[in-house]
């Protein structure tokens, strides 16, 4: 699949962190079908090789890169490899993330008796690690004088959910670095760096499964069908309803837009659940 003009990605060098999750793999077949080249950023070798099959298959010009989001001299050396290789970076989507029960209040842990240590690895994971790729990534696209950084926020960083202390509060510093980092670019280095991120509704995730669907039935859980009860499309997303947003936001289209936050929700955020 191929685009013109204002929608045309074809050609661009895009990273994506987080690369071999369901949400990055289902957004790298989007982009590499639209003419672009994905660069696969991720911890599991074992869950990279699957999504370099994927895309094998397709016949998408792609490349994989080990590495953790948390080690910036693991993201700088990835920096130097994909420039080596195909001379330029155009693209950075911090797709890395996600929630961890450590972090999660429950029947069995109280927010008071929630570990220090589940606590940091959900802000560091969401936040710092966009911060830290930001920097190794975007600093080629400062000598371009060109670029495109999309973060992943969410609807929880508009509305705090319960139970997730941890995820709220960085995804709500993720949606507030893009609106920094957007202006900082802009002004600092060039107006043709943009900032953006997505802020995708409730979907389905390895991370969230748990808290969404009893496993014993395959039910919802009381909260999976809060969340359905409040969400006007009366489901959960699936992968694909984030492509056609990520492309627009990567495009030409979306040239004089920078800094928002754009919701991906099945009208989540404008329903006041009357």
């Amino acid at each position: 699949m191929s685009d013109t003009g204002e929608f045309d990605i074809s050609g661009k060098v895009c990273i994506i962190t987080g690369g071999s999750g369901v949400l990055g793999s289902e957004m790298a077949t989007a982009i590499g079908e639209r003419g672009a080249t994905v660069v696969l950023l991720a911890r599991g070798e074992e869950k990279l090789e699957a999504a370099s099959d994927s895309l094998e298959e397709q016949d998408i010009e792609h490349m994989t890169i080990p590495a953790s989001v948390l080690d910036r001299a693991e993201l700088e050396a990835a920096a130097e490899t994909v420039v080596d290789e195909y001379g330029r970076i155009d693209v950075l989507i911090n797709g890395a993330g996600g929630n961890h029960p450590d972090a999660t209040t429950g029947e069995e842990t109280s927010f008071f008796d929630l570990p220090k240590d589940g606590l940091e690895q959900v802000m560091n994971v969401n936040f710092v690690g966009t911060v830290l790729a930001s920097q190794a990534f975007g600093e080629y696209m400062v000598e371009q004088g060109e670029g495109c950084i999309l973060n992943i926020s969410s609807m929880t960083a508009v509305t705090p959910l319960t139970k997730i202390p941890g995820y709220s509060g960085a995804k709500a510093a993720v949606s507030n670095f893009t609106e920094w980092l957007a202006v900082h670019m802009a002004q600092e280095y060039s107006p043709d760096i943009r900032v953006n991120a997505i802020a995708p509704g409730f979907f389905l995730t390895e991370q969230n499964r748990y808290l969404l669907i009893n496993e014993d039935t395959g039910e919802y859980t009381d909260r999976g069908q809060s969340i359905i009860d409040h969400t006007p499309q009366n489901r959960f997303g699936d992968p694909e309803d984030l492509s056609t947003t990520v492309c627009w936001l990567l495009a030409p289209g979306s040239a004089f837009v920078t800094g928002t936050v754009i919701p991906v929700d099945g009208g989540f955020s404008a329903f006041s659940g009357v």
